[in-house]
């Protein structure tokens, strides 16, 4: 039931006559997942919280940097450096106390993935790579959940919602249905690569959290089998449509899931050859540092810095020009964030300039985190 301050606070809902008192209490009660805290899950998590969304789960383990403020308006200049989860959940309680926040400070993986998503009702995925779409796609098909889908790159964003249950008792098309095979991540870059229009999350962050009300409410038209297209560049729009491909969206086992290497499946930089494990570069490091150069490919002030790695810093764009910086005598060992772009580096530097001693440090950043750092 609906408090007095809540029905005044939701007045305008209430008001209108698809959704009224019982779709509010049906907003109240449900349980909503935000995976990703970040461009995406900013939007997302403010329009659910003044919807008065029940309980609202976030995973998240990054912090903020100063490059996220140009999009992400959860996070003020004061929160540089902070944990994202802990700024977002302060700022959203004062935006609406009667919405309960769990958070998950954690790096979602095919280990815990199942234990947290099983809680929750719909999920949103805000996340930006495909590994960690692939992933909670099939856990959320595993689990009979209703995935809400968004992406961004420049100036374009999706949306579409999967595993949906129609009324002939079947499921909708599923993530594998829309993109049976992953590109490779030289072609697909991620925002901090290429960049995104500031106000592109929020338009997409936007329609997300209207799908997931559409979807609790049991209102209006779900973008089930329904890709939505739009670019802010021309304002141009437009769906297409999809099937469900039965044998691409079956559900997996929980064991195949567990043991499923989704950086592998999605040709990340892990099968690669020339690499090297951050366990492998941390014995490195203690045993032979004076024969190791480390060169950070990633954007100036690109947070987090790891005081282990500090050494040269050479932005992407900028590496063939300085490629005399990088000693032809040592084990040289590129990183970025997540070792898509270090990669990248890798392989320009191989070809236009010869290096035969360069090595890929496997999940960058985040994994050293993720492993050695936790």
């Amino acid at each position: 039931m609906l408090s007095k301050e809540e029905i005044k606070r939701y007045a305008r809902h209430i008001q209108l006559s698809e959704i009224g008192t019982k779709g509010q209490e049906k907003l109240k009660q449900a349980r909503v997942l935000v995976i990703g805290a970040g461009g995406l899950g900013c939007p997302v998590l403010q329009y659910l919280t003044a919807a008065g969304i029940g309980t609202i789960g976030i995973v998240e383990f990054d912090k903020v940097d100063v490059s996220n403020l140009q999009r992400q308006l959860l996070y003020t200049v004061d929160d540089i450096g902070k944990p994202k989860i802990e700024c977002a959940i302060k700022r959203l309680i004062s935006q609406n106390p009667f919405v309960n926040f769990i958070a998950h400070p954690v790096h979602l993986s095919n280990n815990n993935a199942l234990d947290i998503i099983t809680d929750y009702d719909v999920i949103i995925d805000g996340t930006d790579n495909f590994a960690t779409r692939y992933m909670i796609n099939d856990a959320c098909v595993l689990l009979n959940k209703i995935l809400v889908y968004g992406s961004i790159n420049k100036f374009e964003g999706h949306v579409s919602v999967f595993n949906y249950p129609e009324k002939n008792g079947q499921r909708g098309p599923t993530y594998r249905c829309l993109f049976p095979e992953p590109p490779s991540p030289e072609s697909s870059p991620n925002c901090s690569e290429v960049g995104v229009l500031g106000v592109l999350p929020g338009v997409i962050g936007a329609m997300q959290a209207n799908e997931a009300i559409k979807i609790i409410t049991e209102t209006g038209t779900v973008l089930s089998g329904q890709l939505m297209m739009m670019n802010l560049l021309n304002m141009q729009q437009f769906t297409v449509s999809f099937i469900r491909n039965d044998l691409l969206s079956a559900p997996i086992t929980t064991d195949k899931f567990k043991t499923t290497d989704y950086d592998y499946f999605c040709n990340s930089s892990s099968e690669h050859q020339d690499e090297i494990t951050v366990e492998e570069l941390q014995v490195l490091l203690k045993t032979n540092r004076e024969g190791v150069q480390l060169v950070d490919v990633r954007e100036i002030n690109e947070y987090p810095f790891i005081e282990a790695l500090k050494e040269l810093q050479i932005p992407l764009n900028t590496i063939l020009q300085h490629a005399d910086k990088i000693n032809l005598n040592k084990k040289v060992v590129l990183y970025c964030k997540t070792g898509a772009r270090s990669y990248k580096a890798l392989e320009l530097l191989k070809k236009e300039k010869g290096f035969t001693n360069l090595y890929n440090l496997q999940g960058g950043v985040e994994e050293w985190l993720n492993i050695i750092d936790e």
